[in-house]
């Protein structure tokens, strides 16, 4: 029997687990779009709670959380400050432009992190001539940063600058219980200093599909609308919202397995001399690594590894992002580094 192929390209591709499909299929469901499923309420309910927000609203994407948040706090015309490298730039086709007339104002951070020196002079003057400075959005983990996390003293140094500037703040919460269970600083005290936060259930946590919006009552109130208008509207969505409810309950803690299982594979690689880390420290499930070119491009190099079992994802012309998450080991990361090996030496 040829081995299981081995899926680092993203904490995405995770399938449900036996018990979380127990739960799909026993989920209580109603129509969401009146408010009626029951599954999905207690969703609701439950990330509220957990980010210490006043309510939530549940969605099929974080595109569409993110977009909702600069939505609620942004109008056309209006510009938001967000580091060059964040998935909302970078990943979701520019929506915040396309369809909400927003303006994004980039400032480059370190793997992902900016400082507030950097952000201070990047309010505009009100000036008819230029656009009205809105909003401050940070990403928590980084995911293009390599999974870096946004040290805490950062985000409240920036955050408090903002409000205190009127300044509205969002964040792409997507990989924040990374961030809360590798720092052991809990996700209520990280989405305190957000009038919105956005976190994704299909990625580390392991659910099939969907994400949640959380912020003030009157914020998700207004969210609802937005959400509907982006055609986000669904029905018997406790299917798979009772999957997001199973991840919480049962898949958060277990993230620390992820990120130890990223270090032992970056470990490996840092021993490969035609393989370089970027960066070097790994602080979550996410890294990245070039590739010599000698041993050609990164696509190249990726098309040798699926040759071997082994699937990660070119980003760049020498770079590969790999990542860790529930549906791989440990052992997986130490055979993964074997293939690395074997690619590189040309056999």
């Amino acid at each position: 029997m040829a081995p299981r192929i081995l899926d680092f390209r993203s904490d995405t591709v995770t399938r449900p687990t036996p018990a979380m499909r127990v739960a799909m299929a026993e989920a209580e469901v109603g129509d969401d779009v009146f408010g009626e499923d029951p599954t999905t309420n207690r969703l609701q309910a439950r990330v509220a709670e957990m980010l210490g927000k006043e309510a939530a609203i549940y969605a099929p994407s974080g595109t569409m959380t993110n977009l909702i948040g600069v939505r609620l706090h942004c109008k056309p015309g209006d510009e938001m400050i967000c580091e060059a490298g964040c998935h909302i730039i970078n990943y979701e086709q520019a929506g915040y432009a396309q369809l909400s007339g927003v303006a994004a104002r980039t400032v480059e951070g370190r793997y992902g992190v900016i400082e507030l020196d950097q952000v201070k002079p990047l309010i505009r003057p009100d000036n008819p001539h230029q656009v009205r400075t809105r909003l401050v959005c940070l990403e928590n983990t980084h995911n293009r940063g390599g999974g870096k996390i946004q040290p805490y003293e950062t985000v409240e140094r920036i955050c408090g600058w903002a409000h205190e500037n009127g300044l509205r703040t969002h964040l792409d919460g997507a990989r924040l219980f990374n961030a809360a269970v590798a720092t052991g600083i809990a996700a209520p005290c990280w989405a305190a200093h957000f009038d919105t936060v956005s976190v994704c259930f299909s990625k580390g946590l392991g659910a099939p599909v969907g994400s949640a919006l959380a912020g003030s009552r009157e914020l998700i109130v207004e969210a609802l609308r937005h959400r509907k208008v982006l055609g986000g509207g669904m029905r018997q969505c406790g299917v798979t919202a009772a999957a997001a409810l199973y991840a919480l309950e049962n898949h958060i803690e277990r993230l620390a397995l992820d990120h130890q299982c990223a270090r032992g594979l970056a470990a490996g690689i840092a021993e490969i001399e035609e393989l370089r880390l970027t960066p070097e420290e790994i602080d979550t499930n996410l890294l990245f690594f070039r590739v010599e070119e000698r041993l050609g491009t990164a696509a190249q190099f990726c098309e040798r590894l699926r040759q071997h079992g082994v699937l990660m994802l070119p980003t760049a012309a020498q770079t590969i992002r790999a990542v860790t998450h529930l549906d791989v080991t440990s052992d997986d990361a130490d055979r993964a580094v074997g293939v690395l090996k074997q690619v590189c030496r040309g056999s």
